[in-house]
């Protein structure tokens, strides 16, 4: 397994008691494989997300990266580990204004210490991968939503992860482009090998991915196929 989590407790300061975001969950996403996380907002699906991360660190509880426990880690060492283990694709790109698509993924490289020459043929060989070969000298301004979105998963994918977080990647896109974007993130999970997590309350393009987890009121449950059918492929739209 890429990601593990096990056990996984967070709770939050809530007045004069604490709420919790997370019971107990436990999740193994092996590599090259996509898991789907849905669940309505307050569900506890962004506390996943941060904690699978090494954004926050669980009250219990195991985050294990390509065989690495994040807990007990220094600062610094979480630091390195999410720079050369872990990708994540934010909800909205939050690409540099002044930056084409390919300096865009460059920057990460910089972060790494990978070569200029190095760094520039990694991320043209992204781009082409996302089907972006032809952008690569534009900047945000010039590109659609859904081909920021594409540089935004490229630039997730520049330092080679084995872990991709991905984190309602279809919010900003009509069903075409949303449905073109987890294409291209399963597609990709495949290629590069990444164990993947899509967290979504978009259930419309879930026959895409391998498997789907459904959670509510921080624990996971597996997906109600009446409530949720197309988590199972069992309805058109």
């Amino acid at each position: 397994m890429s990601l593990t989590l096990t056990d996984i407790t967070l709770t939050y300061p809530d007045g004069d008691t604490r709420l919790t975001a997370l019971d107990r969950v436990t999740l193994d996403v092996p590599r090259g494989t996509t898991t789907a996380v849905i669940g309505p907002s307050g569900s506890g699906k962004s506390s996943l997300l941060a904690v699978a991360a090494t954004l926050v660190a669980p009250d219990s509880g195991t985050v294990t990266i390509d065989g690495t426990p994040a807990s007990g880690l220094s600062r610094g060492r979480l630091a390195e580990l999410r720079r050369h283990r872990i990708g994540i694709v934010f909800q909205q790109p939050n690409l540099l204004p002044a930056l084409t698509a390919a300096e865009q993924l460059q920057v990460m490289a910089h972060v790494t210490g990978r070569k200029p020459a190095e760094a520039r043929r990694k991320a043209l060989k992204l781009l082409d991968a996302v089907g972006l070969a032809d952008h690569a000298g534009r900047r945000p301004h010039q590109l659609s939503g859904g081909q920021r979105q594409r540089v935004n998963i490229a630039r997730a994918l520049m330092n080679d992860p084995t872990v991709l977080l991905v984190d309602e990647p279809t919010s900003a896109l009509d069903h075409d482009r949303g449905a073109a974007v987890v294409g291209l993130i399963t597609r990709l999970t495949h290629q590069q090998a990444t164990a993947t997590v899509l967290v979504t309350h978009d259930q419309s393009h879930l026959t895409a991915v391998d498997d789907v987890v459904a959670i509510r009121d921080g624990r996971l449950h597996e997906p109600d196929p009446v409530l949720e059918p197309n988590a199972w492929g069992g309805a058109e739209e």
